[in-house]
């Protein structure tokens, strides 16, 4: 059985990896043996991901790597499709695997759909019902044209049947979070980043458009976490766009600013935060999974579930929202329920679930 995987940014790479272990340990036991060809677009070029950060990460590195990445959406999209179905007609894999909701997302399961080839959407059924996202959309369209949607989560499911995928010719699945099984294997290669030493401190991120575009919500978020950082430090890996934002518009932060952070370096400090404030979506489930309280800087989420555990909160950009809620989620105890995201064997379940209906 031979899978084309194609992924485009560094977080699709850290779940890609957990599949593809499962598929080195499958073939050391088992007489079919499955082929994995990775596609990396090139959507977000990064300069961390070197050979060491395939060696550091136990990733195979991609068998195609496209160089597909900046311009504006249609564009990127148009390109990556283009040469996804160039890899497609090589390959003749009998699945196509894509991972979340990006460009590349899409990209590749419109490439694969197109040629008839059956595509395997891992995070599948996420919303967030705010179609100003590009990620909604694509999430959204790829669903549509996947023949097993591989869930995360029960709410995942729901709106899947809510959005009548149980009458469609489909496998809606629920095998829980790559990013669970990614956690626990990759926690014993933790790493301590270049930070001061403190006794206590909270861990932030800033990426969003949502908020960094927007003078008014930048400014609010940056005034919040002024004014937290003066009782407990807040720890920032911050993106170079918007250390540039913040910069252009003179904006004062009081809390500490770091260079942003590996893999391996952000587990070290969600194990050893006291809370996490984000506007970043997997972030809010990376607390969840070191048992850290998260303040989320965005009007809408797509892991619901999290809000409804009442360890994790909404807040928008309201500065004042920021801080009563940062101050009353610090006593919250939270504890991780296997009900939520499963177990940590998401990937082996994939696998599973595309050999049973291979060999079918």
């Amino acid at each position: 059985m031979k899978v084309v995987t194609v992924i485009g940014a560094r977080p699709q790479f850290v779940k890609a990896a957990t599949f593809s272990r499962a598929v080195r340990e499958h073939n050391k036991q088992s007489e079919l043996t499955v082929e994995e060809v990775i596609v990396h677009t090139g959507q977000h070029f990064d300069a961390n991901m070197s050979d060491v950060f395939f060696e550091e990460m136990d990733i195979p590195k991609p068998n195609y790597s496209l160089g597909i990445g900046g311009g504006n959406h249609g564009a990127m999209t148009g390109r990556q499709l283009e040469q996804i179905e160039t890899v497609l007609l090589t390959e003749q894999p009998d699945w196509v695997l894509v991972y979340g909701d990006t460009n590349s997302t899409l990209a590749g399961a419109l490439a694969a759909a197109k040629l008839h080839i059956p595509i395997a959407h891992v995070e599948a059924g996420l919303r967030s019902y705010n179609m100003r996202m590009p990620e909604e959309i694509n999430r959204l369209l790829t669903d549509q044209i996947s023949s097993i949607l591989f869930c995360p989560t029960t709410t995942a499911v729901s709106n899947l049947q809510s959005e009548g995928f149980n009458t469609r010719d489909c496998d809606v699945v629920n095998v829980g979070d790559v990013m669970l099984d990614a956690a626990k294997h990759y926690t014993k290669s933790s790493k301590r980043p270049n930070i001061p030493e403190f006794s206590s401190f909270h861990l932030c991120t800033i990426h969003r458009a949502e908020n960094t575009d927007d003078e008014v919500r930048l400014r609010s978020i940056i005034r919040a976490l002024n004014t937290l950082s003066a009782t407990t430090p807040v720890v920032c890996p911050l993106h170079p766009r918007t250390r540039k934002l913040i910069d252009k518009l003179n904006i004062e932060v009081n809390f500490t600013v770091i260079e942003p952070v590996s893999y391996f370096e952000m587990i070290w400090l969600l194990e050893h935060c006291s809370l996490v404030l984000t506007d970043s979506g997997g972030l809010q489930k990376e607390a969840y999974f070191f048992s850290k309280p998260c303040v989320t800087m965005r009007d809408q989420t797509e892991w619901v579930e999290l809000i409804e555990a009442g360890v994790n909160t909404l807040v928008g950009a309201d500065e004042q929202l920021i801080i009563e809620s940062a101050n009353r989620m610090l006593e919250k105890s939270v504890a991780v329920d296997s009900e939520l995201y499963g177990s940590g064997i998401a990937s082996k379940d994939i696998l599973s679930t595309l050999i049973a209906k291979h060999t079918a």
